[in-house]
């Protein structure tokens, strides 16, 4: 049986609280659409909020952003990312 991973983002959570605590992350909103995660306003956000202004489904963002994460906390374990 597959181990299931702790998400660590949700769509409750601030795009500015999400970038402080895990910094990859902001690559991977911007991978997804997310181009202004710098603005001031999207700051205070919600993730939820944040996907619905740009038409994205919050729950698609959350996976996304969770699996990419979770790749590069393996690629660290692994000692192949910086």
């Amino acid at each position: 049986m597959a181990e299931e991973k702790k998400a660590l983002v949700t769509k409750d959570m601030l795009v500015g609280e999400i970038i402080s605590k895990y910094p990859d992350a902001a690559f991977a909103l911007m991978q997804c659409g997310m181009g202004c995660i710098s603005c001031p306003a999207s700051q205070a956000e919600s993730l939820q909020d944040a996907s619905m202004v740009h038409g994205m489904n919050a729950d698609e963002v959350v996976d996304y952003v969770n699996e990419y994460l979770q790749f590069q906390e393996s690629q660290k374990e692994a000692g192949k990312a910086e």
